[in-house]
C-alpha cells in the first residue's frame, strides 16, 4: 500500500432546497391559500476517524468532495427532505488545516472523532410561511441558502509509542521487522526505507505496544536535506525513542557524534522532541567488532545518563530485554510518575 501522509482536497457542503410557491386547490375549497412547504437543509461535510486506516491514500485521487443538496419544497405543505452528510473516513492521527490562512480547525485521534468541516446550506421557506392576516395569498419564497466550502490540507501523523531514529541504513527496518509483523523493504543501502512503517509489539501475553520506523535522518533535515521534514513529524506524538546505533565499519565518523548529529536535527525540528526519553539501542551485536566497541560506547552514554542496549535481530540477541523495558517505561510513563527521575530496572 501507498503511504500518502498529506493532501489538499476541495470540501463543498449541500445548498439548501428552494421554498414552494403552491396554492391549494381543491374542489368546493374555494380560495383554499398558499401551501408551499419548505426547502430541505443541505448536507454537512464531515470527518470521522476509522481506525482500520493507516494512510490518507484514500483521499489521494480525489480533490473535489460535495455532500447532497436539501430537496425543493412541494405543494400541500410538503417540505423538501434535507441532503445527507458526507463522511470522509480518515485514519486517526489526521489534522486539518485550511490551506487558505493556515488556522487548525481540527485534530483527530480518538476512535470515531468526528468534525464538522463544512455545514450545510439552510432550506429556503415556502409561501406559506408568510401568509398573514393581511396578506393571505404571499406569492413570496425563499431560496435554498449556498453552502460552505473550503480548501483543506490533511495532514498525517502517526499515533506510535515508540519512535526508532537514527542515522540510515542503522538497522531499524531490521528491528521493527524482527519484533513485530512489520515487513518493511530491508537492504544493505541507505534509504532503503522511504515510507514509515508501524508495527505492533506483542509483551506479556495480550499486552502491546506501537512501533513507528522513521526513515533515516541525516544532517540538515531539519532543512530538507535527505528525506528532509516530511517524516520528522511522525515521531512528534510518540512517547518514547529508541535511538539506534550501528558500531559496524559500514558507519562512517564517531557513533556518539552520529547520535549528537540525529537529536541536533529532532531539536532544530521541534525543541520539545528532546524532553522525550530516549533508550539507546547498539544494533547488530552479532558483529566481531560491535561487541568490541560496545564496553567503550555504553561507558559514554551512562556518563550522560543514558541507558544502553545491545542488539542483534538477526540471531535475536537482546531483543526480548529490548521489548520487556521498552513495555516497562511506556508503563511508567503513562502512570504518571511522582519523584521518580527513573523507572524501574
Amino acid at each position: 500500500m501507498q503511504f500518502i501522509d498529506e493532501v489538499k482536497i476541495h470540501v463543498k457542503a449541500g445548498d439548501g432546497g428552494r421554498g414552494c410557491l403552491s396554492f391549494r386547490r381543491e374542489k368546493f375549497i374555494p380560495m383554499g391559500g398558499p401551501d408551499g412547504g419548505d426547502g430541505g437543509d443541505g448536507g454537512d461535510v464531515v470527518f470521522v476517524v476509522d481506525e482500520g486506516l493507516g494512510t490518507l491514500l484514500d483521499l489521494r485521487y480525489k480533490v473535489h468532495y460535495k455532500a447532497r443538496n436539501g430537496g425543493h419544497g412541494m405543494g400541500k405543505n410538503r417540505h423538501g427532505k434535507n441532503g445527507e452528510d458526507l463522511l470522509i473516513r480518515v485514519p486517526p492521527g489526521v489534522l486539518i488545516y485550511d490551506q487558505q490562512s493556515g488556522e487548525l480547525l481540527a485534530d483527530l485521534k480518538d476512535r470515531d472523532q468526528r468534525h464538522v468541516a463544512v455545514r450545510g446550506g439552510r432550506g429556503g421557506r415556502g409561501n406559506a410561511r408568510f401568509a398573514t392576516s393581511t396578506n393571505r395569498a404571499p406569492r413570496h419564497v425563499q431560496p435554498g441558502l449556498p453552502g460552505d466550502e473550503l480548501w483543506l490540507r490533511l495532514e498525517l501523523k502517526l499515533l506510535a509509542d515508540v519512535g526508532l531514529v537514527g542515522m540510515p541504513n542503522s538497522g531499524k527496518s531490521t528491528l521493527i521487522s524482527a519484533v513485530s509483523a512489520a515487513r518493511p523493504k530491508i537492504a544493505d543501502y541507505p534509504f532503503t526505507t522511504l515510507v514509515s512503517n508501524l508495527g505492533v509489539v506483542r509483551h506479556g501475553g495480550f499486552q502491546s505496544f506501537v512501533m513507528a520506523d522513521i526513515p533515516g535522518l541525516i544532517e540538515g533535515a531539519s532543512e530538507g536535506h535527505g528525506l528532509g521534514t516530511r517524516f520528522l513529524r511522525h515521531i512528534e506524538r510518540t512517547d518514547l525513542f529508541l535511538h539506534l546505533v550501528d558500531l559496524s565499519d559500514l558507519q562512517e565518523g564517531d557513533p556518539v557524534e552520529r547520535f549528537d548529529t540525529i537529536n541536533r536535527e529532532l531539536e532544530r525540528h521541534n525543541p520539545r522532541l528532546l524532553d522525550k526519553p530516549q533508550l539507546v539501542v547498539l544494533t547488530k551485536a552479532d558483529v566481531t567488532e560491535v561487541r568490541e566497541r560496545a564496553e567503550s560506547v555504553t561507558a559514554i552514554f551512562a556518563q550522560r545518563g543514558l541507558r544502553t542496549l545491545q542488539v542483534s535481530a538477526v540471531t535475536g540477541l537482546g531483543l526480548e530485554e529490548l521489548v520487556n523495558c521498552v513495555a516497562r517505561e511506556l508503563a511508567w510513563l503513562r502512570s504518571g510518575p511522582s519523584g521518580e527521575e527513573s523507572p524501574p530496572a
